[in-house]
């Protein structure tokens, strides 16, 4: 039924019509007559963040790790361009973001007013669709539009630009329409005839791997059972990309763990030797394909997308499948069964035969301490003692974020939120914000770098605020780690800016906010520091005194395929193997 009701009214029913229970934002004079019908309802909850950034890092924490849009709204001008950072972060990571920025009134638009800037043109090329809002009648449409374009395809961020007047104006609202009458309608269901072509391939393949994305997590959970059927009834091998974690479990015995740059060795290898790639919802970003011209050359490629425009736009596929991936795997499993359930099982043997041989290299090999924390085994326990728990893991970017995604072991989805194609540093603290509103009563912890963490610290405000108990597990070690490690490997050694100086004491950073701090460093008492911080009733800051100069491996070095990764340290003496990998 349509009502009258002034704009910002009408912002706050239509979250409520589409389902939203938190918001995630920061206030200003632009968005004030919104936050005005906030303060008048109890149905949606707004989590008043430290920075419009981590606004947007909390929405997208709470997205991925639900399945639902996240929510955030922000004044203009500089509210907004805050948020740009947030923006494209969950466009590259395909996160499903609303956001709702405030704006001068209508006649000022164009007038260089106080906290004007042009939003929608500084969001265009980082959002999936935005929108300037000059009608007060146009806004209920548009907000459901919003909702429908940022969930459906291939999702990600959409921007609403919302003028003052517009707020304050009256005009009619409409309920959200059928999700059918809309004019964007991706193409869900895969070619039929394409499908039937992959499974022909499937069953005379010798060497065929599974190369899933986050693509899989963001079709549902329907997907990520799909998968699994698939890959157990096939026997072939899966790997994931750095987003995709959790989509099939990492106890799963046709499980190779994560590909890519700092990827397993045995993963890497699978893809480059494969001679059927079946690319599952990832979009061949070039941490996963080092040299694209040497990227799994004796394979035929299948790519399994609900974006057209990733098909054939880094790596050239044999078997285009355009659709969601949920469907077209049902499709498969379908055609497969329907086809006999036919695998070449004794080329599978073989390939299965030479990927255990590429796991007794044992990749992840690290020289432990009885002295001093190793990040790897600071890693290694934190596993240990939460596995089985309900837990979710956010990270920031760097050394830690790859040794958590080799470390620590996922078995569903949404349990791992991390950036991977903008690789934000100042991420993981806000998305752990996010998450933990979206599931109070789990443990959720990031996993940081002390300069990582340092970008957006400022949110230990909002986690004692709303009393969310994260946990914030950082491996400190004075350095920014990734990039201290590429000069030392690729520049000589020269240490340009890389050391983290002037830190702060976590600890006593911890109690200024009336959180608690932990500091280890000492492996003996690792086990009981972390059981204290996940038994602790609150927030906690963790300062994990770590090996200063440890090197994160395998690593493909930049410029290389698969075959040429470095096991270990390229500066210690070590034996090049005929398939070019470095050994220490």
């Amino acid at each position: 039924m349509a009502r009258q009701m002034t704009g910002a009214k009408m912002i706050v029913q239509a979250l409520k019509d589409q389902g939203v229970d938190t918001i995630f934002g920061y206030p200003g004079g632009a968005v004030l007559p919104i936050y005005d019908e906030i303060f008048l309802q109890n149905d949606i909850r707004h989590v008043l963040v430290r920075h419009e950034q981590a606004a947007l890092h909390a929405a997208e924490g709470y997205a991925r790790s639900t399945g639902k849009p996240g929510v955030a709204l922000v004044t203009s001008g500089p509210g907004a361009t805050n948020a740009v950072t947030g923006l494209t972060d969950a466009l590259l990571d395909s996160i499903p973001l609303v956001v709702l920025s405030g704006q001068v009134p209508t006649f000022m638009i164009g007038t260089d007013g106080f906290q004007e800037a042009d939003t929608v043109g500084i969001t265009r090329p980082c959002t999936k669709h935005n929108w300037l809002v000059k009608e007060t009648d146009d806004l209920p449409r548009l907000l459901h539009q919003a909702f429908h374009v940022a969930t459906s395809g291939r999702p990600g961020p959409v921007l609403l630009d919302i003028p003052k007047d517009v707020q304050f104006a009256t005009g009619t609202y409409i309920a959200p329409p059928k999700k059918t009458e809309y004019r964007y309608q991706p193409q869900l269901k895969g070619d039929l005839e394409e499908i039937t072509e992959v499974i022909a391939a499937l069953e005379t393949a010798k060497r065929p791997v599974f190369y899933t994305g986050g693509g899989v997590i963001n079709s549902g959970p329907a997907a990520s059972q799909l998968l699994r059927e698939l890959v157990e009834a096939t026997g072939a091998p899966i790997t994931s990309t750095l987003m995709g974690l959790g989509a099939y479990p990492a106890s799963g015995d046709k499980w190779l763990g994560m590909l890519g740059m700092h990827g397993l060795y045995e993963a890497n290898m699978a893809m480059h030797d494969c001679d059927l790639m079946i690319c599952v919802g990832a979009r061949f970003d070039d941490r996963i394909t080092g040299r694209t011209d040497a990227f799994s050359p004796k394979s035929k490629k299948v790519h399994i997308d609900i974006d057209p425009s990733s098909i054939n736009k880094v790596i050239h596929v044999d078997y285009p499948i355009i659709g969601d991936v949920a469907h077209v795997l049902e499709d498969m499993l379908k055609v497969w069964k329907a086809r006999g359930r036919k695998m070449d099982r004794e080329g599978l043997a073989k390939w299965w035969q030479k990927i255990d041989g590429w796991k007794q290299v044992k990749c992840l090999t690290y020289k432990n301490s009885d002295k001093i924390i190793k990040p790897q085994y600071a890693l290694e326990r934190l596993e240990a003692l939460t596995k089985g728990m309900d837990r979710y893991i956010t990270t920031e970017v760097g050394q830690h974020q790859m040794w958590a995604a080799q470390f620590l072991h996922f078995e569903e989805p949404h349990r791992w939120m991390t950036s991977g194609g903008l690789g934000t540093m100042g991420y993981g603290f806000p998305a752990s914000v996010g998450v933990q509103q979206a599931h109070p009563e789990a443990l959720v912890i990031n996993v940081a770098g002390e300069a990582s963490w340092l970008m957006n610290m400022q949110e230990m405000g909002t986690a004692m605020q709303y009393r969310l108990p994260v946990k914030q597990f950082i491996l400190n070690n004075e350095r920014l780690g990734m990039v201290r490690q590429w000069q030392q490997l690729l520049h000589g050694e020269r240490y340009s800016s890389s050391w983290s100086e002037s830190l702060p004491d976590f600890v006593k950073l911890a109690e200024a906010f009336g959180a608690k701090g932990i500091q280890c460093s000492d492996p003996a008492d690792l086990d009981d520091a972390i059981m204290e911080m996940i038994n602790y009733d609150g927030p906690v800051i963790f300062d994990c005194l770590v090996e200063k100069h440890e090197n994160c491996f395998p690593m493909i070095p930049s410029g290389k395929a698969h075959n040429e990764m470095l096991l270990g340290d390229a500066s210690t003496e070590g034996a090049i193997q005929s398939d070019g990998a470095v050994l220490v």
